[in-house]
């Protein structure tokens, strides 16, 4: 059985493919039920976030997952095959131990997608699909993740998205405080950005979310206010940032809702960010005169400041990763032969057992207790030497060599 990781992230693939393959959370349990169908694929856990989607499988061969993946989003295989990326065993735990430790990540070392991995893991172990191999394969995902931070500095000077979404607001109005932000959805990073926008101090906050009692709760953090996700329609004039992250599967600002509410401002500008995938705004917005319209992908172009100063922490983090890659691998042999070793102390125990039922009866029947002793010893030898001298003589040509090396490295011996 072996270890694979796959899928398209930010590197590979542009986000109007990347939204067409993520996993929504209430669909999240069918899909690992669906992939993990306990014979092509025997553990699965999936990584869904704005910027990846990724399938962590145990199995023979990837090829199934990848079928599944486009058939489970109604795709041709075609259209997402030539972003698809995948890495078998090193190169999966590796990645893993990357992406966790933000080093994958559009925003170097940012510091979300360390929970977003643990989710994924939690959701599959809900889900029983997590099994021995990938519960270990993660929890030393969170272990190689928190020495990276611990002792590298890849989070100093850290610019996340949430920042980013205030430096675009700063860009086109100056200053925040006279501005009024409106939030869509009520998540972890609505949650992040709402922190980073308030601490600027702007002059009115408001959450918009499906789930209205959510809203309450964040908007209670920001003294802000709290709106149904219907309300947004009536209400978008009023707002001069717009932020969006939800799970919602088609737009929720559409061109007609962005065209009225650029009238009704007289042309003011509207600042929108639309951090989810896939996308809650029409791409079609963006082409309004008034509007500015940032995607995830676009606000990469804000955090490449400051990546040169951690480059060594780079390097350190890649070290650290790398060693612990070889310990990972170095438990998966080691669990490999557990079957071979337990099979090796059956055989030897059964021998000690036979030889010494022999032993015991000599000694019954009155023989002398060290003859009974030496012929115990010697039935032992015998029989536990048979088989590498079997394996040794029917060793021929350059093969006798190897078989030679291979047993004197098996027993310790020394050389001749």
């Amino acid at each position: 059985m072996q270890l694979y990781a796959l899928g398209l992230n930010h590197h590979t693939a542009p986000l109007a493919i990347r939204e067409r393959v993520a996993f929504g959370s209430g669909c999240l349990n069918r899909a690992l039920h669906e992939l993990a169908d306990g014979q092509a694929v025997r553990e699965a856990a999936i990584l869904s976030t704005c910027n990846r989607t990724e399938l962590y499988i145990t199995g023979q061969e990837p090829r199934h997952a990848v079928d599944w993946l486009a058939r489970f989003h109604s795709l041709p295989l075609g259209e997402i095959s030539p972003y698809l990326y995948s890495h078998p065993e090193r190169e999966a735990v590796r990645h893993v131990f990357r992406v966790a430790s933000g080093l994958d990540s559009m925003v170097l070392g940012e510091p979300q997608i360390l929970g977003q991995v643990k989710d994924a893991a939690r959701q599959a172990e809900e889900a029983g699909t997590l099994g021995v191999l990938l519960h270990r394969l993660f929890q030393n995902t969170f272990a190689v993740a928190k020495e990276v931070r611990s002792t590298t500095a890849i989070g100093a000077n850290i610019v996340s998205m949430a920042a980013a979404a205030v430096r675009l607001a700063e860009r086109i109005f100056g200053q925040i405080n006279d501005l009024r932000v409106l939030f869509i959805g009520a998540g972890e990073m609505i949650e992040l950005c709402a922190a980073h926008f308030a601490g600027a101090n702007p002059r009115a906050i408001a959450i918009a979310n499906r789930t209205e009692e959510r809203a309450q709760v964040l908007a209670g953090r920001f003294n802000a206010r709290a709106m149904k996700i219907e309300a947004i329609d009536k209400a978008l004039p009023e707002f001069d940032v717009v932020v969006s992250c939800t799970a919602a599967p088609l737009p929720i600002v559409g061109l007609g809702m962005a065209e009225r509410a650029v009238k009704a401002r007289r042309h003011r500008p509207i600042v929108m960010v639309d951090l989810a995938v896939p996308r809650d705004v029409e791409p079609e917005v963006g082409e309004l005169d008034d509007v500015f319209l940032y995607t995830v992908d676009d606000l990469a172009q804000l955090v490449e400041a400051g990546l040169e100063s951690r480059q060594q922490a780079v390097i350190e983090a890649e070290g650290i990763i790398d060693t612990r890659v070889d310990g990972f691998l170095h438990w998966m042999q080691a669990r490999d032969a557990v079957p071979v070793i337990r099979t090796l102390r059956q055989h030897a125990e059964a021998v000690r057992e036979a030889e010494l039922e022999r032993a015991l009866k000599l000694l019954a029947r009155g023989n002398d207790p060290a003859k009974a002793l030496e012929a115990l010893s010697h039935g032992i030898t015998n029989k536990l030497m048979h088989g590498p001298t079997h394996f040794l003589n029917q060793a021929e040509g350059e093969h006798h060599a190897e078989a030679g090396e291979l047993v004197r490295r098996l027993f310790d011996l020394p050389d001749a």
